[in-house]
Order: C-alpha cells, then structure tokens, then sequence
C-alpha cells in the first residue's frame, strides 16, 4: 500500500493509493483532485515538486501539468545531495 497525498498543514494521509500507481492513476487521483487545484489556490509562484519516480515523470502527467499551468521544479535523477530533507 502507498500512502498518498498529505495535507499542506498536518502530516496525515488524505487517502490511500492502492495497487501500482501509474501515470493515468497519478494524474486521475492525486494530481486532478488535489495538488493541481491547491497550486492553483496558492498562485502563479507556486512550484510544484516530485521526486522523478516513474509515474510522476510519465508522458501523460508531463501534458497534465503542462496544460494546467503547473510550474514544475526540475529535479535531476539520483542526486541526494539535493535532497531538501
């Protein structure tokens, strides 16, 4: 089981993500319903951010969040001295 998103204020899941995920499960019930419409609330400076796993990264997230108008902060593969953690 993956835990999904977290509210922006407290650290409890909103919900649970079964079986994989993909980038259609991704963009249909993470991104859609959640971080794209709360980016949206926080402005034109808001900066989204993943961790480059494969269905964040996947070709039909990329158009999602292109044609949302979500920017995205780039974030080289494999580099944990840019971990912000």
């Amino acid at each position: 089981m993956v835990w999904g998103a977290f509210s922006l204020h407290h650290r409890t899941p909103l919900f649970h993500v079964q079986g994989n995920l993909t980038g259609l499960r991704y963009r249909d019930e993470i991104l859609r319903p959640l971080a794209v419409p709360t980016l949206q609330q926080m402005g034109p400076q808001a900066v989204y951010q993943d961790d480059n796993a494969r269905p964040h990264r996947a070709r039909v997230v990329n158009d999602f969040l292109q044609q949302s108008g979500v920017n995205r902060m780039e974030w080289p593969a494999c580099s944990p001295d840019l971990n912000p953690i």
